[in-house]
């Protein structure tokens, strides 16, 4: 009797290891999908910003040193590889990309090209796809840390390779810059 009874804890606790083995497993998956849509948006973001800066090249020629700024930061985005590295390369070009479109405002011409208004436009819809995918994958990253670290995941999870992940963090300067209201002017 008590052979059966120790058979039957040992298959409730390899039952609920392998449950919970599962859970990281499916966790960690989903993280990796939402790490894949934030590469898909980058990827859209890094391919329009050629096409804004040659477009700005037309009306500001002078501006040669902000032009070499956003396409280096462009290649040092579409280089990184993980969220740490391309979060801070993304910083970058958020701060790239930033000064470039303060340059059109003082060409009242580049302002008002259609070209450049639908670049802008397009490049605002990337970034609120990013913006989304970046708090999915934050989310996927907040459910499977949270997992890892859970009793009873935290006493096996590492010896199975279920390291904790890192948030996709845009930065306080960037974080900074995106709470701020734009100004209307009429």
């Amino acid at each position: 009797m008590s052979g059966w009874i120790v058979l039957g804890l040992i298959a409730a606790v390899a039952i609920f290891l392998v449950t919970a083995y599962n859970t990281m497993v499916s966790l960690r998956r989903r993280a990796d999908q939402a790490f894949a849509d934030i590469d898909v948006q980058l990827k859209q973001r890094h391919d329009l910003i050629p096409n804004l800066v040659e477009t700005v090249k037309g009306y500001a020629t002078q501006e040669k040193e902000t032009f070499d700024a956003v396409i280096q930061a462009r290649n040092g985005a579409v280089a990184a590889h993980g969220p740490e590295a391309q979060a801070k390369a993304e910083q970058v070009l958020n701060g790239a990309v930033g000064r470039l479109m303060a340059l059109a405002e003082a060409y009242p011409d580049l302002k008002a090209n259609t070209n450049f208004l639908k670049l802008q436009e397009d490049l605002g819809s990337v970034e609120d796809k990013l913006s989304a995918a970046r708090r999915f994958f934050n989310n996927a990253v907040g459910e499977y840390n949270a997992q890892i670290e859970s009793v009873p995941s935290v006493f096996f999870a590492s010896k199975f390779g279920f390291l904790p992940r890192t948030f996709f963090d845009l930065g306080e300067e960037t974080r900074a810059q995106t709470s701020i209201a734009p100004t209307v002017k009429f």
